[in-house]
């Protein structure tokens, strides 16, 4: 009597390994209409990208005049300068027609009278683009209070701004005083001394590249730096607004040697 032949137990046993995964992605492709029996993702279509085409930040303008303000306007060599303050991140830059700030800002023109800076507007744009925005002059806006009663000043310069504001300036800020005529004079002559208006604190070093401009320029060409560069002090540009201005003036007179 010949008895039942058993068929292979390894056999069975990978053809059901094998058909459970089939039965899976049968299953997933029941629930999941989109996808299909190889389990590949959902086709991307034209309407996962409608939100972006109606509100594309590459088409998005950005209006400069709502959040920027003039604070400050100097000249040199008749090339006008200004300074500009955030009123978002509470920084300050300076603008002009010959360099792009590095945040790609450029001046295009200054109007009104810098004797009254009031009446100013500069009209700036981005670097590389067309769109001009109109920039006005404010006052710098009053501290700011934040947690646990600190304050966080929002002043812009030094604190010891001339101009009338304190015993360092009267009220026109091209009329100095005795003692910032003297601060002037000695830093003409002991260039590596500094003086208040260089826009380099006091216990900052100058550099030496720095000083290596000065040096090639004649104490009567020094001292005429630093006299401007106190009348931009008494108008109330700050400290890097200041030392941006001093290193370009020096830059000009080298050149001009």
């Amino acid at each position: 009597m010949t008895a039942d032949r058993q068929p292979p137990l390894f056999p069975c046993l990978l053809a059901a390994a094998m058909a459970l995964p089939a039965a899976e992605a049968m299953a997933q492709g029941q629930t999941n209409p989109g996808a299909d029996s190889f389990g590949l993702p959902n086709q991307v279509t034209a309407d996962h990208f409608a939100a972006l085409r109606q509100h594309s930040p590459f088409l998005r303008t950005l209006d400069l005049s709502k959040s920027l303000i003039i604070t400050g306007v100097a000249r040199i060599d008749t090339e006008p300068v200004a300074t500009l303050l955030d009123l978002e991140t509470r920084k300050t830059s300076v603008v002009s027609r010959n360099a792009v700030s590095p945040e790609g800002w450029q001046l295009v023109e200054m109007k009104g009278s810098f004797s009254d800076i009031e009446t100013l507007t500069a009209k700036i744009k981005m670097a590389g683009g067309s769109e001009i925005f109109s920039i006005r002059y404010e006052k710098s806006p009053p501290p700011v209070k934040v947690a646990a009663g600190a304050t966080v000043s929002t002043k812009i310069g030094n604190g010891t701004a001339g101009g009338g504001t304190d015993p360092h300036g009267g009220p026109d800020p091209r009329v100095l005083t005795p003692d910032q005529m003297n601060d002037a004079r000695n830093a003409a002559r002991n260039i590596k001394e500094g003086f208040k208006a260089d826009g380099y604190g006091d216990n900052q070093t100058i550099p030496p590249e720095v000083v290596s401009k000065i040096s090639r320029l004649s104490v009567e060409q020094r001292e005429s730096i630093n006299v401007k560069m106190y009348e931009y002090r008494n108008r109330g540009l700050g400290m890097p607004e200041r030392q941006q201005i001093y290193n370009r003036m020096l830059d000009e007179a080298v050149r001009q040697r």
